[in-house]
């Protein structure tokens, strides 16, 4: 067994030590070396390629686990690496596996990516037959398609509220549970903080720039009020109701309320940054967060809390459904390994392992259940809650087509938000466009 790295760039990360990878947009070289691998390996071993991560202790602790199943296994594992960007990741992808490209047998895919890569991709209902029960459900839903699993759950995420536990302690007032409640209780602390001589401070922050980030949140505020997830699971177009204008509504008075008009143009990271400089009440945001906001040097150390987001009139939560999983391509020379690797990758031990190293949730919920990740993050069951009630976008029943389906639907939020256009006519044109994308509900 050997553990093979084609020298094109130097990692880094010094967990692994110094390990040379290549690029993976550079296919003709890419190809002539992975030739020349396959032509030197033993002729009992096989050479398999992995797109796991962008550079990043991510993508160094993928390469330590796919290390300890190529000395187990006597194969070879090749890491490669991808775009930091997930439009030009998706881009990349698509290229290779429409020419039917080898060049990768195990792909790291986004949650919103199985309709669009399904083709592509082999079953692996038969191998994950005795733990896929294990995993969230709406995972593992939102993987299968047309009955075929396509990708196994590798690590969640869902959109949470963070929330400045001391303001709320020294206003004595509790976590808010519905939109009503974060809407008032955002008003009376951020009102105080200002007269305190903090000017600076917000009620809530969100993600409001035009893009997937938009999709997500809007998605969360109109789920909540009961208005569903813009396209329904037998692919009809439902965005046109009540419920969801009355979450666009809400959500644009905020603006400038309670929320500034820079939330406009802001992403998770931007967002993250004012809270996490203690001038935020309220923040939606990842998972990532916490790791951050609580860090020692952090200025809100010891002062944060996790809850699920608020629920809205009717009592329904709208929590989006994030992560990643990896998935084995149809021309994978090898695809019985390859599938071993996912499985290997995606099993108990290694969910748990990144977890506790990089603070991501796992899809298996009994982890959560786990004293040691308890330790870690004391918001364990929060952060289960908030992914057993994710709500998926529409992207596997969408299936090719959900980028445009996205892009519609937060340029028409946008539009209410940042523009001032009327909500009402806003969704009944975008289910107009969007009838024009698929026949009798087939997309």
């Amino acid at each position: 067994m050997y553990f093979k790295n084609t020298v094109l760039q130097a990692s880094v990360n010094n967990l692994l030590g110094f390990r040379p990878r290549f690029l993976l947009h550079q296919l003709w070289p890419l190809a002539a070396l992975l030739c020349a691998a396959f032509l030197a390996a033993p002729a009992s071993a096989a050479t398999l390629t992995l797109a796991c991560e962008s550079p990043g202790i991510g993508a160094e602790l993928c390469e330590l686990s796919a290390r300890e199943w190529a000395k187990k296994t006597g194969h070879t594992v090749k890491m490669v690496t991808i775009p930091l960007s997930s439009s030009e990741r998706l881009s990349l992808y698509k290229q290779l596996l429409t020419a039917e490209s080898p060049l990768v047998d195990v792909y790291m895919i986004d949650i919103v990516w199985p309709g669009i890569m399904a083709d592509s991709l082999l079953d692996l209902k038969a191998q994950a037959a005795a733990t896929i029960k294990d995993h969230f459900p709406a995972i593992v839903k939102n993987n299968t398609v047309d009955g075929r699993l396509i990708a196994m759950p590798w690590f969640t995420d869902a959109g949470r509220l963070y929330y400045r536990k001391d303001l709320l302690a020294k206003y004595k007032l509790p976590v808010p549970t519905t939109w009503a409640e974060l809407t008032t209780t955002a008003r009376i602390i951020q009102l105080g903080e200002r007269k305190s001589g903090q000017r600076g401070m917000w009620g809530y922050l969100w993600q409001g720039r035009p893009y997937e980030g938009l999709t997500c949140d809007a998605l969360e505020w109109i789920v909540s009020h009961g208005g569903g997830t813009v396209v329904d699971r037998d692919g009809t177009v439902t965005i046109d109701n009540p419920s969801a204008i009355a979450a666009l509504r809400m959500a644009k008075n905020w603006i400038g309320d309670i929320s500034p008009r820079t939330v406009l143009s802001a992403n998770e990271e931007q967002t993250r940054v004012i809270f996490q400089s203690g001038n935020g009440v309220f923040l939606r945001n990842w998972g990532y967060v916490w790791s951050l906001v609580d860090a020692p040097d952090s200025p809100v150390h010891g002062k944060v809390g996790i809850a699920v987001l608020p629920r809205g009139p009717g009592g329904a939560i709208g929590t989006s459904l994030g992560g990643h999983n990896l998935a084995v391509s149809k021309f994978s020379r090898h695809p019985a390994l390859a599938t071993d690797l996912v499985m290997h990758l995606t099993g108990r031990a290694e969910q748990k392992r990144r977890a506790m190293l990089l603070g991501l949730s796992p899809t298996l919920s009994s982890l959560y259940q786990d004293p040691e990740l308890i330790a870690l993050n004391p918001y364990q069951e929060t952060l289960r809650a908030a992914a057993a009630s994710a709500t998926p976008r529409p992207s596997t029943v969408t299936g090719r087509k959900y980028e445009l389906v996205s892009t519609e639907f937060w340029k028409m939020v946008g539009g209410v938000l940042g523009e001032g256009k009327d909500p009402a006519s806003s969704v009944k044109s975008l289910e107009k466009t969007l009838n024009t994308m698929h026949e009798e509900g087939k997309w």
